[in-house]
C-alpha cells in the first residue's frame, strides 16, 4: 500500500530552511564557495524531508521539473543575452555607450555624473558587477584625484551600477524575478518604473548636493581622456552603435516578446560589427558570453528544483501560512516580502537565492490577494537584487570590496539608492500606488496554475 503524505508540521519545513542557511552560510563564508553544490545539498535535504512525511521518489522527481519549469523562460533568455552580451561588445555598441557616457562628466557635478555614467554602462550590459570592475575602477581613481572620499564615489558607483542590475532586461536577476513570480520580463521591467526612478530621483538629489562641497575642484581630464582614448583606438566609436540598445527599448515599450525583442538586438549588434568595425562573422558568431552565463542558469536551475520541492510538498505552505498569519494588508505583504528577501540575503548570503526562495514562498500569496506577479517581482528586485550588495559577507558586497577596495560598511551609506529603493516600494504599497491587479493585464500572467 502507498503510504499517503501529511502535511508537514512546521518545525519540518523551518528545518529545511535552518539546514539551506547552515549550509549556504558555512559554505560562501568561510570556504568561498560558489553556491551551486550548497544549494544541491539544501535540496537534497528538502527532498528526505519530503520523504519523512510521505512523499514518493516520483513525486518529488516532479515536483523538481515543476520547479525548473516555472523558469524555462529565463533560462532561454539568459542564455541569448550571453550571446548579445559578448556580441555587444566586439562590435563595438557597448564601448560606444561607455565613450558618450564618459563624456558628460563635468567639474562640479562629478558624483551625479558618477551615477548616471554607471547606470549608463550596467543598463547597457545588465551587469552591476562589470560596471563596478570595469568603469567604476576607473571612477574611483578619478574620485581619489579630486579628493572626493573613496565611499562617497563607491556609493555612487553602486547605485549607479544596480540601476541596470535592476531595469536592465539583460539582467540575470531582472529575467529571474518575473520567471518566479509569474510574468514576463518586458511586463516586469515596465512595472518597476514609478518606484525605481523615484529612488533614482531621491539619489540623484542627494548626489547633487553632496557633490556642492566638492565643486570647486578641477577633474582630471587626463584620466578620463585616457579611457576615451583606449576605446576610440580599439573600437570605431559612433552615435549609430547605440541603434541596437535602442532597438531593445523600443521591443520593450511595444510589448514585444523577450526572446524576439532580445533577439532583434542580437541581430542588429551583428550587422553593426560587421559594418562599422570591420569584424569577420566567424569572430561575431563566436563572441557571445553563453558559457559565462552559465553559472547563473546552473544555480537557478538548482534553486528552482528546491523551491519546486518545497512548494509541492507543502513546506512553503506551512512557513507561509505562519508568517502571513497577521498578514492583512497588501502593505504589509510587500513589507513581508521585502524583509524576507533581506533576510535571505544576509543567511544565505548569494543574491539570486534572496529572488527565487521569496518569489516562491509568497506567489500563492500574492495571486489570492488578486494582485498581478509584477507587484511581487518588482518586491523582489527591489530588496532581493539591490540589498545584497550592502551585506560584507554577501557575495555581491564581497565582490564590490575586492574591486572598488572600499569596505562594505563604509559604502553602504552612501549607496542610498539601494536602500530607498525598497523602502519607496513599502511607502507605495500602503498608500496603494503601482499595485496593479491580474484583472487589469491578464495576458502577462504565466503559470499561476503551478
Amino acid at each position: 500500500m502507498k503510504k499517503t503524505a501529511r502535511k508537514p508540521y512546521l518545525w519540518e519545513a523551518l528545518l529545511s530552511f535552518a539546514f539551506l542557511i547552515i549550509v549556504m552560510g558555512v559554505s560562501i563564508s568561510i570556504y568561498e564557495a560558489d553556491p551551486h553544490i550548497p544549494m544541491l545539498v539544501g535540496t537534497l535535504f528538502a527532498a528526505l524531508i519530503a520523504v519523512k512525511i510521505g512523499f514518493t521518489w516520483n513525486e518529488i522527481e516532479k515536483a523538481m521539473f515543476d520547479g525548473i519549469y516555472q523558469a524555462l523562460q529565463a533560462i532561454i533568455i539568459l542564455a541569448i543575452i550571453g550571446v548579445l552580451i559578448g556580441l555587444w561588445l566586439l562590435s563595438g555598441v557597448v564601448p560606444s555607450m561607455i565613450y558618450y557616457g564618459l563624456g558628460i562628466l563635468k567639474p562640479g557635478i562629478f558624483l551625479v555624473a558618477t551615477v548616471i555614467i554607471c547606470s549608463i554602462t550596467s543598463l547597457a550590459t545588465g551587469t552591476s558587477w562589470g560596471t563596478a570592475g570595469t568603469i567604476g575602477i576607473a571612477l574611483i581613481g578619478i574620485a581619489k584625484g579630486l579628493g572626493i572620499p573613496a565611499p562617497v564615489a563607491a556609493g555612487a558607483i553602486i547605485s549607479g551600477a544596480y540601476l541596470g542590475d535592476k531595469m536592465s532586461p539583460l539582467s540575470d536577476t531582472t529575467n529571474l524575478a518575473p520567471a518566479v513570480s509569474g510574468t514576463d520580463v518586458f511586463t516586469h521591467v515596465k512595472n518597476m518604473v514609478p518606484s525605481t526612478f523615484t529612488a533614482y530621483g531621491i539619489t540623484l538629489v542627494i548626489f547633487l548636493i553632496m557633490g556642492f562641497k566638492y565643486g570647486g575642484e578641477s577633474v582630471d581630464i587626463s584620466a578620463i581622456n585616457a579611457i576615451r582614448d583606449g576605446i576610440t583606438s580599439s573600437f570605431n566609436v559612433s552615435p549609430l552603435l547605440l541603434i541596437p540598445p535602442l532597438a531593445v527599448i523600443v521591443a520593450i515599450a511595444f510589448k514585444i516578446p523577450a526572446i524576439p525583442g532580445i533577439t532583434i538586438g542580437i541581430i542588429l549588434g551583428g550587422v553593426f560589427g560587421v559594418v562599422m568595425q570591420g569584424a569577420n562573422l566567424g569572430d561575431l558568431l563566436t563572441a557571445g558570453g553563453l558559457e559565462r552565463m552559465m553559472f547563473s542558469i546552473s544555480l537557478t536551475i538548482i534553486a528552482m528544483m528546491f523551491g519546486g520541492i518545497m512548494e509541492k510538498t507543502g513546506q512553503l505552505e506551512v512557513i507561509v501560512g505562519a508568517l502571513l498569519k497577521r498578514v492583512k494588508r497588501v502593505g504589509t505583504l510587500v513589507t513581508t516580502t521585502i524583509l524576507t528577501c533581506i533576510f535571505s540575503n544576509v543567511t544565505m548570503p548569494e543574491q539570486y537565492i534572496s529572488v527565487v526562495v521569496p518569489g516562491r514562498m509568497y506567489a500563492k500569496a500574492y495571486k489570492e490577494k488578486g494582485l498581478h506577479p509584477k507587484v511581487l517581482s518588482n518586491a523582489l528586485e527591489g530588496a532581493g537584487t539591490i540589498t545584497s550588495a550592502l551585506i560584507p559577507w554577501n557575495t555581491c558586497g564581497a565582490f564590490l570590496y575586492s574591486v572598488l577596495g572600499v569596505a562594505t560598511q563604509d559604502y553602504a551609506k552612501y549607496a542610498f539608492f539601494n536602500y530607498i529603493t525598497p523602502i519607496v516600494i513599502i511607502i507605495f504599497a500602503y498608500i496603494g500606488i503601482n499595485l496593479p491587479k491580474i484583472e487589469d493585464d491578464p495576458d502577462t500572467v504565466i503559470g499561476l496554475e503551478n
